[in-house]
């Protein structure tokens, strides 16, 4: 094995990994839209479940925000440059599901479903148009490298070091 492979950090090998089943600019315009889409879903969906009673009396406490916490802890492991981004990025769906609480009587583990179905179709097209199978088919681990791999994009076009 060569030095320049030995040395090569573990979210590099992830993300270009993950890059190779993204290559189409189809697929990836759909992932701009869809992969923030359902992590947004996700969150909202765990926000949805009930609480218990020993919960109310911390603020913010609920299943999404301890979901949130293990997956920071996850980009922490691979990456602290992106963890701080994704944290932030999960700070904007809290924002995104207060407000919509705030505006709407629609429950919101409704409109979560609606658009977690619907952003997967779209992934699914996207892969069609590719000719490759989503990389979460080969490793589960990517569902969260998805994210990351957007991320990375906004980072580099900035020239923030991950």
């Amino acid at each position: 094995m060569s030095d320049v492979v030995q040395s090569e950090r573990a979210i590099d090998r992830l993300l270009a990994e993950y890059g190779e089943s993204h290559q189409n600019p189809t697929n990836k315009a759909i992932h701009w839209i869809a992969v923030p889409t359902i992590f947004w879903t996700v969150v909202a969906l765990f926000w949805s479940i009930p609480v218990p009673t020993f919960f109310v009396s911390i603020p913010m406490l609920n299943w999404a925000t301890i979901a949130l916490a293990l997956t920071v802890v996850y980009y922490v492991s691979i990456s602290p440059p992106l963890a701080i981004g994704m944290f932030l990025f999960s700070l904007l769906c809290i924002v995104v599901i207060v407000i919509y609480q705030s505006v709407t009587s629609i429950p919101l583990w409704q409109t979560a479903v609606g658009l977690f179905v619907i952003a997967w179709i779209f992934q699914f097209y996207g892969h069609k148009v590719e000719g490759k199978k989503p990389s979460f088919f080969k490793d589960i681990q990517f569902l969260m490298v998805g994210p990351a791999w957007l991320m990375a994009f906004i980072y580099r076009r900035f020239g923030i070091s991950y």
